[in-house]
């Protein structure tokens, strides 16, 4: 399969884009250079992808809208190629490289680092982030430390939401699907004069569903999940713009099942993220100073139901409910220096977490200051691009319940890339940067006893940390985009748990990995090879790690809940005149995992899998005065795959889905 795989992507990246300099069709799309594009999530500024050194990936709002995902780890598996991990209810993560975002809670302990409108997002479940009024995702594979600070080693998810622009709109659907599936959203967005609006309300809610052999997979519903964004703008002055984004999500009564072997029928959780961000941006008439500043506050918030009298194990009597809630605020500014030849920007970015849980410990504050400073030069006729940049991060963290020491640390980040314009179409580009986590407080700072244990931070402990080199090319013309890159990453000081010579539980940096392979994407418009007016449009984005492994001398072995190749692929098809259909297919390969469900707690290997989602959408009604009405039907997993992303917990089979939605 990997061979086939890899053939046929070199064949399509070296022939394809010599087809796509025939004769283009004049009623068709203008042809889009894609390294034209806009992006902000790399250099923390507006710049054009062309320049940028690392490999960005960007899901745009029409992909958005015509995908069958309904949050942002659905999407990131079905157009983004990444790995993903999903439980029932409202649980998932996603891996950039072989690193991923943390499972439970907030995002201090992962590895990838989830943002929402370039400030870090609280939360490392991407289940609690909806899709309805984002206009675009910008994803950065690899480090991403220099910018955005602990946690950035395998990438960067920056969800980046709407903002009003062109004349006022509005929009309301509703969706009905298997398993008593319900959902209702409406949604504005727009300017008048000065003034700028944008904003989504949602709610939807499932019953218990069958699995993909026909199994009834109890307490996998959810009663209501509620989600909100608003984002509202002021222009003071030209270019000066203040603003204040609010995002909310709720989800109440979710199914809490344990395995399918073992199904518990009453467990359930409570979760939410909710933010607030206040925001100025500016820039001289001249556009040679741009600068912003952010303040901004979150609550993110999981509690663990479990009726008494549930667990035949009296766990329920221990812990009858369990929570953990992470409140947050923090602080960004920065200024760049715009000229023809370079681009430097110099800023600092402050983030406060205080953090509660009913387990030890209960009560842990984290404090952490940084300043960074990014620079882009452009030589040679602006073809040669050079960049680099600095960070310096300091931690503070405090156990307060039970009561521990107060330990402090730093950090210095380094990056530095390269990238030559060979011509208008094709970059070549190598990329070199670190990026670290910072031990968490109780690993640094605990001294409490735990169910007869005692633990003792270790204040000695450094960061984990990376290494990455990574070179590439981008080819862009027309209706065709191409991007090849390989990476290699090397992480060193992983911490793990660990004995001290008088038998407490502490921790060590004693662990080490290497990462490395490649990853690419493409999409080819082929309608205006044939002088179509309509769009035929294949697609595919993959990873596939040719080495992860733990450098451990007496193990030696590739790493758990990793798989080597990671694909996603389809053919979108549109008229352009309100019909839109796209069938996507999503491939995970095989992982080493531990068997916990059987109970053997041994090393077993779990079997890749593909799942295919179908979407098919027509406008029935169009109005210049009154609007629009649009049909639109879905069916995912397609084939009635019998799929689990985790150990035990098998994934819906096939469903369907129908909606109605107005646009105004």
């Amino acid at each position: 399969m990997k061979k086939w795989f890899f053939l046929c992507l070199g064949v399509a990246v070296l022939v394809l884009p010599g087809f796509c300099q025939a004769k283009e069709d004049k009623n068709s799309q203008e042809p889009v250079v894609a390294m034209e594009e806009m992006v902000v999530t790399a250099g923390r500024i507006q710049e054009k992808k062309k320049e940028i050194t690392t490999h960005v990936t960007i899901i745009d709002k029409e992909q958005i809208k015509m995908s069958s995902a309904q949050d942002l780890g659905d999407l990131l598996g079905e157009k983004a190629g990444l790995y993903i991990r999903k439980y029932p209810g409202t649980l998932t993560t996603v891996g950039i490289r072989g690193f991923r975002t943390e499972t439970h809670g907030n995002d201090l302990m992962g590895y990838v680092l989830i943002l929402i409108n370039g400030r870090r997002a609280g939360t490392g479940n991407l289940a609690k982030i909806m899709t309805k009024n984002i206009e675009r995702i910008e994803i950065v594979r690899g480090p991403a430390a220099v910018q955005y600070g602990s946690a950035a080693l395998g990438g960067v998810v920056n969800v980046i939401t709407k903002q009003g622009k062109d004349k006022p709109e509005a929009f309301v659907d509703a969706k009905l699907g298997s398993f008593g599936y319900e959902e209702g959203n409406a949604g504005f967005s727009g300017r008048a004069g000065v003034f700028d609006f944008s904003g989504s309300f949602g709610r939807s809610s499932m019953d218990d569903y069958d699995t993909g052999d026909g199994k009834k997979f109890h307490n996998t519903g959810y009663d209501s999940k509620i989600n909100g964004s608003l984002n509202l703008g002021l222009e003071i002055l030209p270019g000066n713009r203040v603003g204040i984004i609010y995002t909310y999500f709720d989800a109440d009564e979710v199914g809490n099942s344990n395995y399918l072997s073992a199904n518990d029928l009453d467990d359930h959780k409570d979760t939410s993220n909710k933010s607030v961000d206040f925001i100025y941006e500016g820039r001289t008439q001249s556009g040679q100073f741009s600068w912003n500043a952010k303040y901004f506050t979150g609550d993110d918030k999981d509690k663990w139901v479990n009726p008494a009298g549930s667990d035949p194990d009296g766990f329920d009597l221990w812990y009858p409910s369990s929570k953990m809630e992470t409140e947050s605020e923090g602080a960004q500014g920065q200024v760049s220096l715009n000229l023809d030849i370079a681009t430097v920007t110099a800023g600092f970015d402050w983030v406060n977490y205080d953090i509660e849980a009913t387990w030890s410990p209960e009560k842990t504050e984290y404090d952490n200051t940084a300043g960074f400073v990014l620079a882009k030069t452009r030589l040679l006729d602006q073809r040669l691009i050079l960049s680099g940049g600095l960070r310096y991060d300091e931690f503070d963290v405090e156990m307060k319940e039970p009561k521990g020491r107060d330990e402090d640390q730093d950090n210095w980040s380094p990056t530095f890339g390269a990238a030559y314009l060979v011509n208008d179409f094709v970059k070549i580009r190598a990329n070199y940067a670190e990026a670290f986590k910072m031990p968490s407080a109780k690993e640094l700072a605990a001294d409490f006893f735990s169910w007869g244990t005692h633990y003792i931070g270790n204040p000695d402990l450094d960061p984990e940390t990376s290494k990455t080199y990574e070179g590439g090319i981008d080819f862009s013309y027309a209706f065709f985009n191409s991007s090849l890159t390989y990476f290699y990453t090397d992480f060193e000081e992983k911490i793990e748990s660990a004995t001290t010579a008088g038998g407490d539980s502490t921790w060590e940096n004693i662990g080490d990995a290497t990462m490395s392979g490649f990853e690419g994407e493409f999409s080819y418009d082929i309608g205006p090879l044939f002088s179509w007016d309509f769009q035929i449009k294949p697609y595919a984005a993959f990873t596939y790690l040719t080495e992860y492994e733990d450098e451990d001398e007496e193990t030696d072995e590739d790493l758990q809940y990793t798989s080597d190749i990671t694909l996603s692929y389809g053919i979108t098809v549109s008229d352009f005149n309100g019909f839109f259909a796209n069938l996507n297919f999503a491939y995970l390969g095989e992982q080493d995992i531990t068997d916990y469900e059987g109970g053997t707690y041994q090393v077993i290997k779990k079997g890749g899998f593909t799942v295919a989602n179908l979407t098919v959408s027509k406008k029935i009604a169009d109005s210049e005065k009154y609007g629009g009405l649009t049909l639109r039907g879905e069916i995912q997993n397609l084939f009635e795959k019998d799929y689990e992303y985790v150990q035990g917990y098998p994934m819906p089979g096939r469903s369907f889905f129908l909606g109605l939605s107005y646009d105004y």
